[in-house]
């Protein structure tokens, strides 16, 4: 009896310290960017791009998962000082997992979105900023966290 109680404790708390490990991975899922090479030029267009790193073991949802439940990868991207496009969202993978009856499209590993930034002609500033908030919803093969929304700012000196 006394093995019994030992053995259902040391499995309680292997599932505690697996779950912690499993949702401090979820915690490491990075956002970055940057705009052109850090210098943008008055009147054109420069490429900036959005990064968001996702440790082994985890994936995200993408930007069209497919499933009725599964939260879908988002960026948003606003600036006072350019006029910013539409983010490209690059294409997931389709994969099957044990909490879901079809497969879903997902991100893995280093996932870009990009999007254009155009400084107009009459910018008077030396630098500009960007704006970026990026929700996701990180999961395991077996179960899926709390979304999350993360932000940055993109700066670029301006020629």
């Amino acid at each position: 009896m006394i093995q019994k109680v030992l053995r259902m404790g040391f499995f309680t708390v292997a599932i505690v310290v697996a779950g912690y490990v499993s949702n401090v991975n979820a915690q490491n899922v990075s956002v970055s960017g940057s705009i052109a090479n850090g210098t943008v030029t008055r009147g054109t267009a420069a490429r900036a791009t959005v990064t968001l790193n996702i440790p082994g073991g985890l994936h995200t949802n993408s930007s069209r998962p497919g499933g009725e439940y599964a939260i879908p990868t988002t960026v948003r991207v606003s600036s006072k000082d350019a006029k910013v496009s539409a983010v490209s969202y690059p294409r997931g993978t389709n994969r099957k997992f044990e909490f879901s009856e079809k497969p879903l499209n997902v991100y893995e590993g280093r996932v870009r979105f990009g999007f254009n930034v155009t400084v107009p002609a009459t910018f008077r500033g030396r630098t500009i900023k960007v704006n970026v908030s990026v929700r996701y919803q990180a999961c395991t093969n077996e179960v899926c966290y709390a979304p999350k929304t993360k932000q940055i700012t993109l700066t670029a000196t301006v020629n």
